[in-house]
């Protein structure tokens, strides 16, 4: 479908210019009905006036579910492009695979639809671009789905570094454990798709290969041609937290090791990844280990940690050091651990503090329906999520390339390195190479 064939630059202008009531009905349209988008959709149709009036997936099975939650006004569709000509539809939910984000988004802003994108933003730089120069050129409201800048507790923490408490802060760790050894994901041989899924579709913009039920559903994020693994689909958000914390928009230098060691499944993603990224005035390493689930750092009798599975362990946060004092966070909570005072010293010495809360996605979708309505910038606003994403897409290439690799954040080229440019993009399968 070509670009023209959607509505007229007349069209979408005037629907930009619709600035809406606190009681104006919102219809949204859901697509990727799996179970992230069924649970967000149901967080997000709890702001007020915010109706679900169509849903779409590739895999009847799914959109017929959705279409049964959302209600009898609800129309379901296999084809998304048949949501997106509908009017009467002011915003869609955009909860595919991540190989489809950027292709949908485009054409929802084209249509005139504000949208909701889960992270990573996109599959790949130049896409995650072209979602941003799309939300510019059709005044769309794009909220990328990391939901950390709608969390209290991060802007706390933003405050407590930023105004200098903890002393310098020269060294952050990010890192993602989980222990899937040894199976993985396990094999499965090539097969027939199940009924009511249209497996081309479903791949849609990545190259054309048998189905393969891992490729499927929840373990597509082990597959390159859809994902990038752990550090897109759940470093994103911590990195693009410790963007937020550190003041940060881009790194300078990028370099990784790690490989595929002792899983041996059908997956591609390493199962030990550490980036080593050199921003100006620190340092950060991201970890990623799939064979062990116990994390870093310790614990505080009584704090509750997410994803945390034992009494021990901390699978995943983010760990800034300070000369006075290093300062754990996740998803909900905070800790401040103290350096000891040093003999003489003026200053006096730094609390041990620690705080909890909840997850933050119930806040981040009810801003995006405020900012629907408002036309204010949103919390995740699209360049924002483009920037972390495009953090973590860096830390693959090195990894893939073996090199230090050096980034110009203003052309978004890697200086000198052609050949890892190349792999900022790639080429779309027809028809959707709209990129």
């Amino acid at each position: 479908m070509q670009r023209r064939q959607f509505l007229g630059s007349a069209a979408v202008a005037l629907a930009a210019q619709r600035i809406r009531g606190a009681n104006d009905r919102i219809a949204v349209g859901l697509i990727g009905c799996g179970g992230r988008g069924r649970y967000v959709a149901g967080l997000m149709r709890e702001a007020p006036g915010v109706e679900y009036g169509a849903v779409a997936d590739v895999y009847l099975a799914n959109a017929e579910r959705a279409k049964e939650w959302a209600g009898p006004q609800a129309q379901a569709y296999q084809d998304f492009r048949r949501l997106l000509e509908r009017k009467d539809i002011d915003a869609v939910h955009i909860a595919t695979p991540d190989h489809w984000h950027a292709a949908i988004t485009v054409l929802a802003c084209q249509a005139g639809k504000d949208v909701y994108v889960e992270k990573p933003l996109a599959h790949n730089v130049r896409e995650g671009r072209a979602m941003v120069s799309a939300a510019r050129r059709y005044n769309r409201i794009v909220q990328a789905g990391t939901q950390h800048r709608s969390a209290a507790h991060f802007r706390e923490v933003e405050k407590i570094v930023q105004s200098g408490a903890l002393g310098k802060v020269n060294w952050v760790r990010v890192w993602n454990y989980t222990n899937r050894y040894p199976e993985g994901i396990g094999h499965e041989a090539d097969s027939e798709p199940p009924a009511g899924l249209d497996w081309d579709f479903y791949l849609g913009p990545a190259p054309y290969v048998p189905f393969n039920r891992k490729r499927f559903l929840v373990t597509y994020r082990w597959f390159w041609d859809y994902s990038g693994g752990y550090i897109t689909d759940f470093g994103t958000h911590r990195l693009d937290t410790v963007h937020q914390i550190m003041n940060v928009t881009a790194p300078r230098t990028i370099a990784a090791s790690g490989g595929r060691f002792s899983l041996r499944d059908d997956g591609e993603i390493p199962d030990v990844l550490q980036v080593t990224y050199e921003y100006p005035g620190f340092v950060m390493s991201y970890e990623s280990c799939l064979l062990n689930g116990h994390g870093v750092g310790g614990r505080t009798p009584g704090m509750q940690y997410y994803n945390a599975r034992g009494a021990e362990d901390r699978p995943n946060g983010m760990a800034f050091y300070g000369t006075r004092g290093a300062l754990y966070a996740d998803r909900i909570g905070y800790e401040i651990y103290p350096e000891p005072n040093k003999p003489g010293s003026a200053s006096p010495p730094l609390e041990r503090t620690q705080m909890n809360t909840s997850d933050a996605t119930r806040l981040h979708a009810a801003n995006f329906i405020e900012c629907v309505r408002s036309r204010n910038t949103p919390s995740a606003e699209v360049e924002t999520g483009h920037r972390s994403t495009t953090v973590a897409h860096l830390g693959n290439i090195a990894f893939k390339t073996g090199k230090k690799l050096h980034w110009n954040a203003d052309t978004e080229e890697f200086a000198g390195d052609a050949e890892a440019s190349k792999l900022l993009a790639r080429q779309a399968r027809k028809p959707w190479d709209l990129i």
